[in-house]
């Protein structure tokens, strides 16, 4: 099951706008060591990918083969999380919560869009 929330925050640099996943001391672009918490949108591109064949332990087993992606959001950050098997790399995605068993999973949806062009990765 999905909802549609976005289901991470990012923190944000006020100093010059550089968005970071993980909490950290000072901006890696400008060096400032002011932030705030922000939500995302959700949004990004597919970079890289891999399918699961042998499950970590027996809850995961049960989802075999099950595709994990590192996305590019489009603020800047790279994620990992759970997407269909047929999502590619180059693809436009959006993320959303999804729940497998009692686990709270990122999944990454593909985004339909006439606007996007396959491949184009900054």
């Amino acid at each position: 099951m999905t909802t549609p929330s976005v289901p991470f925050m990012l923190s944000r640099c006020t100093g010059c706008g550089h968005h970071f996943s993980l909490a950290i001391a000072a901006c890696s672009q400008c060096g400032g060591q002011s932030f705030e918490v922000v939500p995302a949108s959700g949004r990004g591109v597919v970079r890289a990918r891999s399918e699961v064949w042998r499950a970590p332990d027996a809850f995961w087993r049960q989802y075999v083969p099950y595709a994990l992606v590192l996305v590019r959001l489009d603020e800047g950050p790279v994620l990992m999380g759970h997407a269909a098997r047929e999502v590619a790399i180059g693809d436009a995605v959006h993320a959303s919560n999804a729940m497998l068993g009692d686990h709270r999973v990122i999944r990454f949806e593909p985004v339909a869009s006439d606007s996007f062009v396959r491949g184009a990765i900054a």
